[in-house]
């Protein structure tokens, strides 16, 4: 699966993190590709509406709660700072694939971080 979107394929998904040396680049190109593997995903499957966008960014969601173990291998954490930001990724990806009400907190329900 590939992204098509121009604006998700220019866009530095979480950004603020990789410029802040606390979280490592390596864990951060992983959980920059659940993110475009989610944009293919909505890409793809074209939700029809907020609960079938919902449940495609719970799943994605849930890649980052296993990928919060390799954060902390790494002396990191998914914490508040890396909350905001990952947040702030699922209202991008909302808004740029037509969801513009999409309730963050329903994007990442299914979080543990």
């Amino acid at each position: 699966m590939s992204v098509g979107n121009r604006e998700v394929t220019t866009h530095r998904f979480l950004e603020a993190l990789y410029e802040d040396d606390y979280y490592p680049d390596h864990v951060l190109d992983r959980g920059r590709e659940i993110l475009l593997r989610l944009c293919a995903r909505i890409e793809a499957e074209q939700p029809a509406d907020l609960a079938a966008l919902y449940a495609l960014t719970q799943a994605a969601t849930e890649e980052f709660n296993d990928l919060r173990s390799a954060f902390e291998e790494a002396g990191s954490d998914l914490e508040t700072v890396a909350r905001e930001e990952l947040a702030e990724a699922f209202r991008f990806v909302a808004r740029t694939y037509g969801f513009p009400d999409a309730d963050v907190e329903e994007l990442i329900a299914t979080r543990d971080w």
